[in-house]
């Protein structure tokens, strides 16, 4: 047995209260995992890590010998803020060994990512519209915090943009420049980070405005570099934009609606992810409990819509499109499942691949 085929999935343990006003009661026991049939898609119970607090977010390093997970919290080890967690997996089981923690230094952290260089670690605190960064020690470990921003500011929604709401981190291919998408103050914020220290400082843009309360949510960068496509949470839509190489900056290509002609439910969005080879995006829409499919023009960048597909569940809070570009995994937060589709790689489409399996309150998919 090794670590290849496993998925793993992170999870509310713990009620939590949304910026919304909901309380979600999380009904996970930590952070789970999976193995997927590479022929079939189909996913099969694997293991559990218990105890650990809130785990929703998860990424891995390069090499994918250990695992980081935000604890999405307001308050952590007896601190404010949420807090960070480091794993060493287990390279031929998959179990995780709790490493160490540190704190947010924010409330609420819901992404992380760790930069192209796989030396620093960061996390949007989304309750209080910050971001932190920490070095990576040898042994997989959070070493010293290497930069802290504090966002200020607000946005036209008085419900959800009263004040900063971070909350993603997305690295450009050259690893210089970072992107945070900031729900409440309708930007995207850009850094240009240092490669040796992990410090940060504005980048030439410092920011890139969206439309008046889109509430942009998460970016991802085209694999092949030049373009970023943003999902926008509060307004349901899709916007592609121009990426310079050399500053980092952004520019508005063009933004269309996540949702079918028609739909006037209630629905937000949530997660957005490409292709390996660049060639179709797909985003989540919450309400409408679907993926939007487009395809992108690998010379203009642009978007063009090619349909939905149900994530057969409620509330699909995050998906992750497999590093084959082979299958796609939906985990549906209020349905308490996961849904494999297979991927079409001629034209974009999604068809179920195997049965859902039952997951608790699941926040975060990641394929190995």
């Amino acid at each position: 047995m090794s670590i290849a085929n496993l998925v793993y999935v992170g999870t509310y343990s713990e009620p939590i209260l949304f910026g919304t006003g909901q309380v979600v009661q999380g009904k996970g026991k930590g952070i789970y995992s999976f193995r997927l049939d590479p022929a079939t898609g189909q996913l099969t119970p694997h293991g559990l890590t218990e105890n650990v607090r809130n785990p929703s977010y998860l990424c891995f390093d390069k090499a994918r010998r250990y695992l980081y997970a935000v604890n999405e919290l307001k308050e952590f080890e007896g601190q404010f803020g949420g807090g960070i967690s480091a794993f060493r997996i287990d390279q031929e089981t998959g179990a995780l060994t709790h490493l160490n923690s540190k704190p947010s230094r924010g409330g609420d952290p819901c992404h992380i990512a760790v930069d192209r260089t796989g030396h620093f670690v960061f996390v949007a605190n989304f309750a209080s519209g910050s971001f932190i960064g920490y070095r990576i020690e040898a042994d997989g470990s959070l070493g010293d915090e290497t930069a802290f921003v504090q966002h200020e500011g607000s946005s036209v929604d008085p419900r959800r943009q009263a004040g900063p709401h971070s909350h993603a981190i997305e690295f450009d291919l050259s690893g210089r420049f970072i992107y945070v998408p900031e729900l409440g103050l309708d930007r995207v914020m850009i850094y240009a980070l240092d490669k040796e220290t992990g410090a940060v400082r504005p980048a030439q843009q410092p920011w890139i405005e969206v439309s008046p309360g889109a509430g942009p949510r998460q970016l991802v960068v085209h694999p092949k570099g030049g373009f970023a496509y943003l999902i926008n949470e509060l307004n349901s839509t899709m916007s592609a934009y121009r990426l310079d190489p050399d500053t980092g900056a952004l520019s508005e290509l063009q933004t269309l609606s996540t949702l079918p002609y028609g739909f006037a439910g209630a629905t937000s969005c949530a997660e957005v992810q490409i292709t390996p080879d660049g060639r179709f995006l797909y985003g989540s829409n919450r309400g409408h409990d679907s993926l939007a499919i487009f395809s992108i023009d690998a010379s203009t960048g642009r978007m063009s819509p090619i349909g939905h597909e149900s994530t057969r569940g409620r509330i699909p809070r995050n998906f992750e499109v497999g590093p084959t570009g082979t299958f796609v995994i939906a985990a549906n937060q209020d349905t308490d499942n996961l849904v494999p589709f297979r991927l079409d790689p001629r034209t974009g489409k999604l068809t179920p691949a195997g049965e859902a399996v039952e997951a608790p309150t699941p926040i975060c998919v990641r394929f190995v």
